[in-house]
């Protein structure tokens, strides 16, 4: 040690104590990241722990005071760290499909988180008090619109409002708002939380009377409180519509997908199938309505120029038509053959000289009556399925090999129609179907715009078996009660390898299958041709947050302007 003048230099400890300083200070920040990991990983994983979603936030809110009050830089590496380790926790399932896939996933998505935590931290440079949080939570939920809605490289899974999915007696009233509903209630509790704890740490709370402080804490726990009594009432109050029910067929054909193709073939898969319907449809009765839902790509090659030329379909409209009063949802690989000396679109790949091959990820109802009723799926996953804006990435990926899938979708949904038929053939009644095909089940307002068209029962057919045993199709079951709850739609899901259940109006699962065991289910479900406040207005709180965010981001861009 330095001495000057026989006393020890300052200068040293002065650095000592400064190290000190930045040590405690990563040290916290760590400890918040954690926290917020840990608060808003378990209500994706674990039943009915979303009430921890609305307290999640806080850490967050709090990393951000710690930098303002201490002058950190770069707290946007904070942030990002936490918004990895949050995906990571909750979606890391995603990697036993395709690593790359999930490894970019968790990257891509925590770097959209942070830019809306870094438009936040460049809107305080310019508003004050709480207004800059209130855009915060606005631009959340605006980002969170555009993935559900227009972005075609979008991965909504760990949307705020999806934190319910688990907890469905607190989700109730996503009939008037919906899932961006429930991210609006999140970060409401969590500003209003972290609000006061600004107030108790600044001093600012003891400048407060009573009847202020009264206020402060009534209006706060009002905010908690009100949404869950309200979802509660609804919960214990709801009744399944009284009116029409029909039947359901469920299967569960159990096949490895990693193995379709090379373990069986594909008329041993459709002899485990029709074994299964042909069974089902014995325990059924006969005269009532009967709907059968197999699994989402249950077979492949079919030519949507020549029906006739599939082998499956044959085979199962076989089963139907020995059953009037019975018809078959199921999902299948199709594709259409264009002749045409030229490319006809970007996603078209080639077969032959002169003819070229558009592929779909369809849901095809057969009745006995021709033509075969058909839906593309229109919400395709990224890379996997299609290629996202194929005017630029197709050429690069005919450069790698056409490795990415380049399924065509809808544009417009339409709805699948149950019929029943008399003993001539006439159909004598018909139900009108919804289906969303797998990763369709994720998106509110697309599942909405089947019940906005008529559906009166909706179906989901996936298969989540490229998973494994993980997080992951529990998730994706969880989200069909979220659908059930925002539509009041009776649900029939049909899982490959699992799990297939029956989802009432309410959201609750009236029965379900084992994971990775052939299983089929039988039940009754209730039709209803009413609309709920969310189904006839769409999503409300995500407009608005997408209006209100671009006229506050314009006006900070303008001060922003003028003061330089």
């Amino acid at each position: 040690m330095h001495k000057q003048n026989g006393l020890p230099s300052k200068s040293r400890p002065s650095k000592h104590k400064k190290t000190d300083k930045m040590k405690n200070k990563n040290t916290l920040l760590a400890i918040l990241v954690l926290l917020f990991v840990v608060l808003m990983s378990i209500p994706y994983l674990v039943p009915h722990t979303g009430l921890l979603a609305l307290f999640g936030l806080v850490p967050l809110l709090c990393m951000e005071r710690i930098a303002t009050m201490t002058g950190t830089r770069r707290i946007w590496l904070w942030h990002y760290s936490a918004f990895v380790l949050w995906n990571a926790a909750t979606t890391f399932w995603v990697c036993n499909a395709t690593i790359g896939g999930g490894i970019f996933a968790v990257l891509a998505n925590a770097f959209q988180m942070s830019i809306v935590f870094g438009l936040f931290r460049w809107s305080r440079k310019i508003l004050k008090g709480s207004l800059p949080y209130i855009l915060l939570a606005m631009m959340w939920i605006a980002w969170e619109k555009y993935y559900l809605t227009v972005a075609q490289i979008s991965w909504p899974w760990l949307v705020l409002g999806n934190a319910f999915a688990r907890t469905l007696s607190m989700a109730q009233w996503y009939e008037f708002l919906g899932t961006l509903g429930g991210s609006l209630w999140i970060w409401a509790c969590n500003l209003g939380l972290f609000g006061i704890m600004v107030s108790l740490s600044d001093g600012s709370w003891s400048m407060f009377n009573a009847k202020a402080k009264t206020a402060a804490i009534g209006g706060y726990l009002l905010l908690l409180a009100a949404p869950i009594a309200l979802s509660m009432h609804i919960y214990n109050s709801y009744d399944e519509v009284a009116g029409k029910t029909i039947d359901v067929v469920v299967l569960q054909p159990n096949i490895d997908p990693y193995q379709k193709f090379q373990a069986l073939s594909q008329d041993q898969q459709d002899a485990i199938l029709a074994g299964q319907l042909t069974e089902a449809l014995t325990r059924t009765d006969t005269g009532r309505m009967v709907l059968a839902v197999a699994p989402e790509t249950f077979t492949s090659h079919v030519c949507l120029n020549n029906l006739n030329f599939s082998r499956t379909l044959r085979r199962f409209e076989n089963i139907i038509e020995k059953r009037p009063d019975a018809s078959l949802l199921m999902g299948a690989s199709t594709y259409d053959l264009i002749e045409s000396e030229t490319v006809p679109s970007h996603t078209a790949r080639k077969v032959s000289d002169g003819m070229w091959m558009e592929t779909h990820n369809s849901a095809l109802m057969l009745t006995g009556n021709r033509p075969e009723q058909i839906y593309h799926k229109s919400k395709l996953v990224v890379a996997v399925e299609m290629t996202p804006y194929p005017a630029f990435f197709c050429k690069i990926d005919d450069l790698l090999g056409g490795v990415m899938g380049r399924n065509i979708g809808q544009n417009e949904v339409t709805l699948l129609n149950c019929e029943k038929k008399d003993s001539t053939g006439k159909v004598n009644d018909s139900v009108p179907v919804g289906c969303a095909v797998c990763y369709e089940s994720v998106y509110p307002e697309h599942f909405a715009e089947y019940v906005r068209k008529g559906a009166e029962l909706m179906t989901v057919i996936t298969n989540d078996a490229w998973w494994g045993n993980t997080p992951g199709y529990r998730q994706h079951l969880s989200y069909s009660s979220l659908r059930a709850i925002e539509t009041r739609r009776d649900i029939a899901r049909s899982a490959n390898t699992g799990i297939s259940a029956l989802i009432n109006q309410k959201g609750d699962i009236v029965a379900e299958t084992e994971w990775w065991e052939p299983a089929v289910l039988t039940g009754k479900v209730c039709l209803n041709d009413r609309q709920t406040f969310f189904v006839r207005q769409g999503d409300i709180v995500g407009r608005l947050c997408v209006f209100f965010s671009v006229l506050l981001l314009l006006g900070v861009a303008v001060r922003v302007k003028v003061r330089k």
